[in-house]
């Protein structure tokens, strides 16, 4: 029995220190946290959003704004404001926004890297209407993957039990130091405590991007193909790196890809000399520093290794359809 009463000071100190670690976090941040009444084509719909520079630049989620003619950003002290969109990029599903008015408040973007799992998660937004809503659990993995509405796979994802309903997109992830390390995007429909946020690193490089140009520039060769999956006879033979490769299965004319010599069944094994098993693996290497940069692209045909010169180019920028085929254009 004594050993039990000797305890409970232990217990209650913890619980006290949880409790001030979140309600400081909530005190730092929330007030930076805005309610987004979005008025679209479709219809009236809502989600969250932070503020994140002094002059009222603000984070939510692409498919949030998705479509929208306008945008309300209504602060925890009840000020409503049009908020304009900067720029948007559905394959990290992220956009930018600026308020009209004075800012309420802004939070600070932290470092995703420093993260460890196990530590604290706090989830502020606004989910089916309720307003500066909070919820708090553990960062319970790291360096997740996670596939947007455009196709494209976001890596280093961050997974959380911290509670998100719809209405939670866009709204800040944040530690016991008040710091944003991810924009709250999405769960599992029918799991409990499995939620994604898209991670502070991730958000930087974007958000710079947006303010800067709008949207974020990547590459592209012209080309739409498959993953398929490679004969052991090839790999020895070629000593590939991948047991898996992208056939191609058709290339735009005139495109980066027809210009190189790409052919229809050639199955592309590696790109500027890194190996290539998925169509995602390519996604990864076409970013912006391609552009107009002749690199080597490994394929296979029929049985021989071939390697064309090839020149990526800047990918429009487009929004994505509502369903995805399962031929994924380059």
């Amino acid at each position: 029995m004594s050993a039990v009463r000797a305890a409970r000071p232990a217990d209650g100190a913890l619980l006290d220190a949880y409790s001030r670690a979140v309600v400081g976090a909530v005190e730092q941040v929330g007030p930076a946290v805005l309610h987004l009444q979005v008025e679209a084509a479709r219809g009236v719909g809502a989600g969250s959003g932070v503020v994140f520079t002094p002059d009222g630049y603000v984070l939510t989620n692409s498919h949030v704004i998705a479509g929208s003619r306008r945008v309300t950003a209504t602060a925890a002290d009840g000020r409503a404001m049009d908020a304009t969109l900067v720029g948007d990029d559905p394959d990290t599903d992220l956009a930018v926004l600026r308020l009209s008015g004075e800012a309420p408040a802004f939070a600070r973007l932290g470092e995703a890297g420093h993260l460890r799992v196990g530590q604290i998660a706090i989830a502020i937004g606004n989910p089916l209407g309720f307003q500066a809503t909070v919820t708090a659990g553990v960062v319970s993995a790291l360096g997740r993957t996670l596939r947007t509405r455009s196709g494209r796979l976001i890596d280093s994802v961050i997974q959380t039990d911290a509670a998100l309903n719809p209405g939670n997109s866009g709204g800040p992830l944040v530690t016991s130091l008040g710091d944003v390390v991810g924009i709250n995007t999405a769960i599992i429909a029918g799991a409990q405590g499995i939620c994604f946020s898209i991670s502070a690193d991730t958000v930087a490089f974007v958000a710079a991007r947006l303010i800067r140009d709008g949207r974020v520039r990547r590459s592209h060769i012209g080309l739409a193909g498959q993953n398929v999956l490679l004969p052991r006879r090839h790999i020895r033979f070629h000593d590939l790196a991948r047991d898996s490769g992208v056939r191609v299965e058709a290339t735009i004319p005139g495109g980066a890809a027809d210009a190189a010599g790409v052919l229809s069944g050639d199955v592309i094994v590696s790109f500027a000399g890194e190996p290539v098993g998925s169509v995602d693996d390519l996604h990864r290497l076409l970013t912006e520093e391609r552009v107009g940069k002749s690199v080597t692209l490994t394929v296979l045909r029929r049985t021989d290794k071939c390697d064309l010169a090839i020149t990526p180019r800047e990918a429009a920028a487009q929004r994505p359809p509502e369903a995805r085929r399962r031929i994924v254009s380059q």
